[in-house]
C-alpha cells in the first residue's frame, strides 16, 4: 500500500452506519418535536427553550466523544489496543461524575434558565417542566458520548448505530404512549426521552464492560488519568461553550418575536440539527481514519483522506440544500398545522438550505483536526467565529422588537450561515499548514 492511499470503503463502511446513528437522533427529535407540536404552539415553543438548555448542558462535554476517539484511535494505530481501551474507560467514569453534577445544576436551576429567554409566561412554564426532568438523562447523555467516542476510536461506528436505532425507537413510543395515551403533555415527552437514553447508555456501557474484559484493561476508576483526561478536554470545553453560544443566542434572538415565530425558529433549528447530524458522519470517519493513520506515523494517508473528504462533504452539503430548499414547503406541515408558524418557518429554511454547503466543508474539515488532536486551535477557531457573530445576533434581537418578526427570523438564519462561514475560513486556513498533522 502506497503511503498517500485512500481506502474509500473503509471510509464509507464507517461513515455509513454512523451516517445512520446520527440521522437517527434528529429524526426522533424532530419526531419529538412533531409529538409536542401537536399539544399546541405553547408546548412546541416551550420545548425549543428547553430543549436548547439541554443540548447545551451535553454538549458542553462533547469532549468526552471527541477527544476519546482521537485518543482511542493514535493509541490502536500505534498497535496498542489496551492502552486504547483503558482511555476509553477513563472516559467512561469521568463521564458519570461529570453528569452527575451537571444534572444536579440543571435540575436546581431550570426555572431562571429557562426566563433568562424572555418567552412567553405559559412557554416558560413549559419549558420549565420539560427541563426539571430531562435533566435526569443528562449523566445517561454524557455516558453515550464517551462510550460511542471510545467505538468509534476503534473503528467501530456499526454498534452505536444499532443501539441508536433501537433506543429512539423506544424514545417515540414511551413518548407517543405517556404525551397522547397518559395525557402527561410536556411531562410525558421527558419522561420518554429519559427513560430511553438511559436504556442506550447502560447497554453501551455493558459492551465496552466487555472489551475491557477481553484486553485486560483495568476496570476500576483511575483517578490520575482522570484528571490527565478532564484536563486535556479543557480546550474542547472552551470551543463547545463558544459554539453552543451561538446556538443559545440564536434561539435567545428569536424568544422576542412570539410564540408562533419562536415555534417556526424551533422546526428550522430541527431541520439544521437533522443535517448537521447527518453531515457529521464525515467527520466521524475522518476522526477515526485520519487519527488512526497520525497514530501509525502516515501522514501522507491522512492528508489524502482529508481532500476527499472535504470533497464529499462539500458535494453532500450541495445536496442536502437542494433537499431542504425542495421540501421546505412541505416541511413545517409535519410539525404543525397553525398557519403562522408554518408562514414563518418556509423563508427560514430557504436560508436553512443555502447554508448546507457551508456546513458540508465546516464538519469535515472540524473532524479531520480533531482526529489530530488539534484541540486548541479549535478552540479558538470557534471563539473568533463566536466573536464575529455577536455583534450580528445582537442586531437581530434588537430588529426583532420592532421588526417584522418573518423578516427578522430569516435575518437571524443568514447571520447563524455568517457565523458558519468564519468557522469555515478558520479551519481552512489550518488544515493547509502543516501544524495539524505533527506525530
Amino acid at each position: 500500500m502506497s503511503a498517500a492511499y485512500v481506502d474509500r470503503r473503509e471510509i464509507i463502511g464507517l461513515a455509513v452506519p454512523a451516517f445512520l446513528a446520527l440521522v437517527a437522533e434528529p429524526i426522533f427529535l424532530a419526531a419529538d418535536s412533531a409529538i409536542v407540536g401537536h399539544l399546541g404552539t405553547v408546548p412546541l415553543a416551550g420545548l425549543s427553550v428547553a430543549g436548547s438548555v439541554l443540548l447545551a448542558s451535553a454538549g458542553i462535554f462533547v469532549f468526552l466523544a471527541y477527544a476519546t476517539t482521537s485518543v482511542v484511535a493514535r493509541a490502536m494505530g500505534a498497535g496498542s489496543p489496551t492502552v486504547a481501551i483503558t482511555a476509553g474507560m477513563d472516559g467512561l467514569w469521568l463521564s458519570l461524575a461529570l453528569g452527575g453534577l451537571a444534572a444536579a445544576a440543571i435540575a436546581a436551576t431550570a426555572r431562571p434558565l429557562t426566563a433568562a429567554f424572555g418567552a412567553s409566561a405559559a412557554a416558560h412554564e413549559q419549558a420549565t417542566t420539560y427541563l426539571q426532568i430531562g435533566a435526569l438523562g443528562i449523566p445517561a447523555m454524557l455516558v453515550l458520548l464517551a462510550v460511542t467516542g471510545t467505538l468509534r476510536g476503534l473503528l467501530d461506528t456499526r454498534t452505536p448505530m444499532l443501539v441508536a436505532i433501537g433506543g429512539f425507537s423506544v424514545n417515540i413510543a414511551l413518548n407517543l404512549a405517556f404525551v397522547h395515551g397518559f395525557h402527561w403533555g410536556i411531562a410525558g415527552s421527558a419522561w420518554g426521552t429519559v427513560i430511553a437514553q438511559t436504556g442506550m447508555a447502560v447497554t453501551l456501557t455493558a459492551i465496552l464492560l466487555r472489551r475491557a474484559r477481553a484486553t485486560r484493561a483495568p476496570l476500576h476508576p483511575h483517578p490520575g488519568r482522570i484528571l490527565a483526561a478532564a484536563r486535556n478536554g479543557i480546550p474542547l470545553v472552551v470551543r463547545t461553550i463558544a459554539l453552543r453560544g451561538a446556538i443559545l443566542l440564536t434561539v435567545w434572538a428569536a424568544a422576542v418575536l412570539g410564540d408562533a415565530p419562536l415555534a417556526a425558529h424551533q422546526i428550522a433549528a430541527t431541520v439544521w440539527s437533522f443535517f448537521a447530524f447527518a453531515l457529521d458522519a464525515l467527520a466521524i470517519a475522518a476522526q477515526a481514519v485520519v487519527g488512526r493513520d497520525l497514530g501509525a506515523g502516515r501522514v501522507d494517508t491522512a492528508r489524502a483522506v482529508t481532500r476527499t473528504l472535504l470533497r464529499w462533504g462539500l458535494g453532500f452539503g450541495l445536496a442536502v440544500g437542494a433537499l431542504t430548499a425542495a421540501a421546505a414547503v412541505l416541511v413545517p406541515a409535519l410539525f404543525t398545522a397553525d398557519p403562522a408558524v408554518i408562514r414563518y418557518a418556509v423563508p427560514a429554511l430557504l436560508v436553512v438550505a443555502a447554508g448546507q454547503v457551508v456546513a458540508g466543508y465546516v464538519f469535515v474539515a472540524d473532524g479531520v483536526l480533531m482526529g489530530a488532536g488539534d484541540f486548541r486551535y479549535l478552540a479558538w477557531a470557534m471563539v473568533g467565529a463566536l466573536a464575529a457573530y455577536v455583534p450580528v445576533v445582537l442586531l437581530v434581537r434588537a430588529l426583532g422588537v420592532w421588526g417584522e418578526p418573518g423578516g427578522v427570523l430569516v435575518w437571524l438564519w443568514g447571520g447563524y450561515a455568517w457565523f458558519m462561514v468564519v468557522r469555515a475560513v478558520t479551519l481552512g486556513l489550518r488544515w493547509r499548514g502543516p501544524a495539524w498533522s505533527a506525530t
